[in-house]
């Protein structure tokens, strides 16, 4: 059983509707959307790092 079996999963949201949003309502979207992301893989690189520090420790 690998570490990410144990993550909680979830499903995926369903997509939002955006045809009715103003070219600046889907620019603010897409901003708090790259937020998102940039918080994602900062959070992926902090699990990866606290995985191989882990290996490192139980591989001697």
């Amino acid at each position: 059983m690998e570490f990410e079996d144990l993550e909680p999963t979830k499903k995926p949201a369903k997509p939002r509707d955006l045809t009715g949003w103003s070219v600046e309502e889907l620019e603010t979207y897409i901003t708090r959307l790259e937020g998102e992301i940039a918080r994602a893989r900062e959070t992926i690189a902090a699990k990866k790092a606290h995985r191989s520090g882990a290996d490192s420790l139980f591989r001697r």
